[in-house]
């Protein structure tokens, strides 16, 4: 006799899925999700057959892929989305970022902030991000509001902010904020010492003696200027990387933001610590940094993830941007058309991400026993047509105007390319306001 079909809670069935790890292409597949956990993934016809759906979707013309991981951005910045362009990056920041900051950072900055960024992210595919910036618990609730996979980081400074007085005072208020977080799924921490030249010795041992007893991964701007490393140098006597190795914090558990400027040794070096690197290139571009040696971090083994950085200084949270622009700059400064394929960009915006915020076993593949952060991206219009490759496709075709539909831990966030649950005259009204008090200061 047949078997009872087993009840779950959703079929989603795809013409493609990318599961990533395995780097494959499946046709004509479905995912079986249940209690927010992917169960199955087989051909749809056998999905049927065993599984009984309280709901079913069917995607004919799309692939469905990981939820995509934005290992490195200030959300809260987005409030800041083109405040300052057309700037390098120390005037940028210490001419226009820092003093608007200043004047207007704030619990409700960062909440609103977070919101307009979550609202971004998640319509683009990203289930799960990677911040730094003030007043962690504001971005905590905003990522809780949208059911976004976040992990959150202890931002450290040694000069005063409208957050906190000195390096201690910022450490000791994010730990609070992990603390009273600890039992939510969706939401990890991070040790977020800003950079090397916001940051001294003493506090990047303390954070390291953190990050050991508390297993945090440390998240931390390095090498993004040529300047900065000049300044390393005058000041420390070595480059950044080379301090940050004698301190101890290379390590799996250190992630290197930018990496722009870094030769053959410290490529190495990072390969050989199991550091990673979260590139972000249109930041980079766009404040004029460089280029990152991508196609040399690669060849040494190193893991690297990609980010948007913060809307500021980009000014979009796109990741799929951020695919292209990576495998053609790799291209293109290598001199190798081989360098970064897609699959490998797709590779680097999800289980890269994953496996650098240490969180591979539970998002970042589409596999069984992992939470079903799923991203359903069209490929029907006549603008993605002919589809020879489809994760080529994801990569040099599709933009986020293509994803249709996003799940986090099993919950649809985004159906038919519209939010759930979103309330969009508020955070309009509160980006008004904002961009009034921004205004008015410039």
């Amino acid at each position: 006799m047949p078997s009872t079909p087993v009840a779950i809670d959703l079929l989603i069935e795809a013409r493609w899925i990318a599961p990533v790890d395995p780097d494959t292409l499946l046709c004509n597949h479905a995912v079986a999700v249940h209690h927010g956990r992917i169960v199955d993934v087989l051909p749809t016809a056998q999905a049927r057959a065993r599984y009984h759906a309280e709901r079913r979707v069917s995607l004919e013309e799309h692939i469905l892929i990981p939820g995509l991981i934005n290992l490195h951005a200030h959300a809260a910045m987005t409030l800041m989305r083109g405040l300052a362009d057309d700037l390098p990056l120390m005037d940028w920041l210490q001419k226009h970022i820092w003093p608007a900051e200043g004047a207007h950072v704030s619990p409700q900055f960062v909440l609103d902030g977070t919101r307009l960024a979550c609202a971004e992210m998640l319509r683009g595919g990203i289930t799960c991000f990677n911040d730094m910036y003030f007043f962690p618990e504001a971005a905590a609730s905003a990522a809780r509001e949208f059911g976004m996979r976040a992990t959150i980081g202890i931002t450290t400074l040694e000069f005063p902010t409208p957050y906190a007085s000195d390096a201690d005072d910022y450490i000791d208020k994010g730990l609070a904020v992990r603390e009273a977080h600890l039992d939510d799924p969706l939401l990890h921490f991070c040790l977020a010492p800003h950079a090397p030249y916001t940051v001294g010795d003493a506090t990047f041992e303390r954070l390291l003696t953190l990050s050991e007893q508390l297993n945090l991964p440390i998240h931390c701007h390095i090498h993004e200027t040529r300047q900065e490393i000049e300044d390393g140098l005058r000041d420390h006597g070595i480059r950044p990387l080379e301090r940050l190795r004698r301190l101890g914090l290379l390590g799996p558990g250190f992630i290197g933001v930018h990496g722009v400027h870094l030769d053959d040794d410290e490529m190495e070096l990072l390969a050989r610590s199991g550091s990673h690197v979260a590139h972000c290139p249109t930041s980079n571009l766009k404040l004029a940094s460089g280029i990152a040696p991508v196609a040399g971090l690669l060849s040494h083994g190193v893991n690297v993830g990609l980010g948007t950085d913060g809307a500021a200084s980009n000014n979009r949270l796109d990741l799929f941007g951020e695919m292209r622009l990576a495998s053609l700059l790799a291209k293109g400064s290598s001199g190798d058309a081989a360098v970064l394929p897609a699959s490998q960009a797709l590779r680097m915006a999800t289980l890269n991400g994953a496996r650098a915020l240490g969180i591979a076993d539970e998002t970042g593949s589409i596999a069984p026993g992992k939470a079903a952060d799923l991203c359903a991206v069209d490929l029907g219009g006549l603008d993605n047509r002919p589809c020879y490759d489809p994760v080529s496709h994801l990569v040099h075709v599709a933009g986020r105007e293509s994803v249709s539909h996003v799940w986090v831990a099993g919950k649809c966030c985004v159906e038919d390319k519209k939010l759930a649950g979103f309330d969009r005259n508020y955070l309009e009204s509160a980006i008004a306001l904002w961009q009034n008090k921004l205004e008015v200061r410039r």
